[in-house]
């Protein structure tokens, strides 16, 4: 309960307070869209990816097909396979649990990842899955007060400064990363990302960032394994 407790504190810092923010434009997406309130929050329950829940909500609204629309968000969902994969092992702790790492891994969207890497190295191993479930839960949460907050106050919030508070999260991520690149490969996976990015958008299913993240992360790690190395 202790390191549940923290993750749950851990939660109201900096990247927090920005979900409350990014979610605020989301609810103000459902209002403009008719959708109703409770499906908004359940989705954040449910799918917790803010870029899945805009194509669920804004396909749904369109009429599009379930079949369809189901296959969309889910080709959204796989850019976060990569980070499940890398943050797992954190996550676990030294007595693996099948139900616990699948209820740490649903949490784990990009402000989970970036702030899992950050601080689940300070906590002890045996606390590790309860503090992940303590941030996950909360960042959660946050965003859906954020969610209720933007619905419910719409009517104040011009529509293009609503549109606007949905990249927080990307910048913030953006950010977050350069604050806890430490090391050669880690600057050159940005780098190598952020020049993929024009190269792969438009790509089929909206994998760009997929592709940009997989394919400069790993170009990242293959030139720092292969590169000569400065005799000690």
């Amino acid at each position: 309960m202790y390191w549940f407790l923290r993750g749950l504190a851990a939660s109201l810092h900096v990247p927090g307070i920005v979900l409350i923010v990014t979610f605020v434009g989301f609810g103000g997406l459902l209002h403009d869209l008719g959708f109703p309130v409770g499906a908004g929050l359940l989705s954040t329950v449910l799918v917790w990816a803010l870029p899945a829940q805009v194509i669920l909500v804004g396909g749904l609204a369109a009429g599009s097909s379930l079949p369809a629309l189901a296959l969309a968000v889910c080709l959204s969902g796989v850019r976060l396979l990569p980070m499940v994969v890398s943050l797992m092992p954190l996550m676990r702790g030294p007595r693996p649990s099948l139900w616990r790492e699948l209820v740490c891994a649903h949490f784990v969207a990009v402000t989970m990842w970036v702030e899992g890497f950050r601080l689940l190295p300070k906590v002890d191993p045996d606390g590790r899955p309860a503090f992940a479930t303590g941030l996950g839960l909360g960042l959660s949460v946050l965003s859906m007060f954020g969610t209720g907050v933007g619905f419910f106050l719409s009517h104040t919030l011009p529509g293009p400064l609503a549109v606007a508070l949905l990249l927080l999260t990307p910048i913030s991520f953006t950010i977050l990363l350069v604050r806890n690149a430490r090391h050669t490969v880690d600057w050159l996976a940005i780098g190598l990302g952020t020049a993929i990015i024009p190269l792969a958008a438009g790509s089929p299913g909206g994998l760009d960032l997929f592709w940009a993240g997989v394919g400069g992360g790993t170009l990242a790690f293959l030139i720092d394994r292969y590169r000569p190395r400065r005799a000690p």
